[in-house]
């Protein structure tokens, strides 16, 4: 899957499910349950969905520089040699 493939909404849902289930206070017996994604408030989803949605943005571009300086070397023994 590449990138541009991934849905900013399912990254986000995602997001939040690995931090509840790290938060330290989750473990803890006899506290009541994290809320889960469908009790966050539509306020704090939209937040998390942006947040999600510039962390794509980024990773894509990151990728495609990296992918355009590699235009310039030749490949591995494809390189010519000399003046």
């Amino acid at each position: 899957m590449s990138i541009q493939e991934v849905v900013p909404e399912q990254l986000a849902e995602l997001f939040h499910h690995y931090h509840q289930a790290l938060h330290p206070e989750s473990r803890s017996f006899g506290k009541p349950p994290c809320e889960t994604w469908n009790e966050v408030p539509a306020q704090e989803r939209n937040r998390l969905v942006a947040a999600a949605r510039l962390a794509l943005l980024e990773l894509a571009t990151t990728a495609r520089r990296d992918e355009e300086s590699r235009l310039y070397f030749a490949k591995p023994g494809e390189a010519e040699w000399g003046c």
